[in-house]
Parts: structure tokens; C-alpha cells; sequence
């Protein structure tokens, strides 16, 4: 098993940490952002981080593994492999979470929720509403990493490979915003 040390120099190493200040997907701002598709663009971090994941949840019988697009998506393969499981993903049409392509979720069938990088924990609760929806029992959370300090609460067992505690304003309250330090978009909402 990787150590969470290790897991930070394969982000720091590939350039995945950056600092600045940056608009979140959640609508708050942050000196630091994590741009996973960094790391994840090596396949051979990103197989060692989800055999790290698939090892922690080895004994609680995982039948399925979903991730939400599109990092989720890599990490679901992963880790479905490494369990022997399916692998699904779920996927935004029109600002909200759905499950298409003919996935289905058997009712009561083990699901494993995996992501790459949480702050407020949005899309898995989504994910979660959705393997809820179709009858699926969640067994636990798999992460990357926990920017929310180990905060970010879903109910279910949750394991992250890397916490860190990163600070995050509300846009009004930004200390960066107040300073006029120019803010960075970036992930989906553009550079």
C-alpha cells in the first residue's frame, strides 16, 4: 500500500497540485486546486492509487463499482478490475446526475462508490441517490483524496488515499477575491 506521503509526491511529482486561486466546481474559491487528470494520465499511478482502493474494501464483497464521470470513470475500471467486479459510471445530462448506456444496479447488490477528488462531497451524494434509486446497497466510499480535511460525512464507511486539509472560501468571503488576486477556472468550468 502506498502511504498517504507517497500518494502526495505522485500528485506534487506529476504537477497535479497547483496553487493560485481558483474557482471550484462547487462555486467556492481556493488557494489550491488539484488537477487530477495530471496524475491520472499515468496509467501506472493511477493503477497502483485504485489497487490501494481495491484492497481496502477486499472484504466487504463489492459486486459493483461506480465512479462519476470522468475521472470516476478510470477509477471504477481500476478498481473494478482489482475486485473482480463490473465497473459503471454515471454521467451529467443537463446539470444532473444520470445513469445511462443500459447500466442498471441490481436491487441489493454491493456497490463500491469510488472518486477522485472530494471537497464538499456533491457528485457522490448524487452517485449515491442514484445506486439508492435503483435498490443498491452502498458499502462504502472510495477516494483519491479528501480536500475536505476528512469532513465530508456520507453515512457510509469512507477511505481516502491522501486527506488534506485545504482551505475554501465562499466567493463573498474570498481573502484572494478581496486581495484582487486574478481567479483561475479550472477543470469543466474552462483553463
Amino acid at each position: 500500500m502506498l502511504t498517504e506521503q507517497e500518494v502526495k509526491e505522485l500528485f506534487i511529482k506529476t504537477g497535479a497540485i497547483l496553487e493560485g486561486h481558483f474557482l471550484l466546481t462547487s462555486g467556492n474559491h481556493s488557494p489550491l486546486y488539484l488537477e487530477k487528470f495530471q496524475v491520472l494520465q499515468h496509467p501506472e499511478y493511477t493503477s497502483l492509487m485504485c489497487k490501494d482502493l481495491a484492497e481496502i474494501f477486499a472484504e466487504d464483497n463489492v459486486q459493483l463499482v461506480v465512479g462519476p464521470a470522468t475521472g470516476g470513470i478510470l477509477l471504477a475500471h481500476e478498481v473494478g478490475k482489482n475486485l473482480g467486479t463490473r465497473a459503471i459510471f454515471t454521467e451529467r445530462e443537463n446539470g444532473k446526475m444520470v445513469m445511462k448506456r443500459g447500466f442498471a444496479i441490481a436491487p441489493g447488490e454491493r456497490v463500491l462508490i469510488v472518486e477522485d477528488i472530494v471537497t464538499t462531497g456533491g457528485s457522490v451524494v448524487e452517485v449515491m441517490d442514484i445506486v439508492k434509486a435503483q435498490g443498491g446497497e452502498i458499502v462504502g466510499i472510495g477516494l483519491l483524496v479528501d480536500r475536505s480535511g476528512g469532513k465530508a460525512d456520507f453515512g457510509v464507511p469512507k477511505q481516502a488515499l491522501l486527506t488534506l486539509e485545504v482551505p475554501t472560501y465562499a466567493a463573498d468571503q474570498c481573502p484572494l477575491c478581496k486581495a484582487g488576486v486574478e481567479i483561475t477556472k479550472r477543470g469543466r468550468t474552462g483553463k
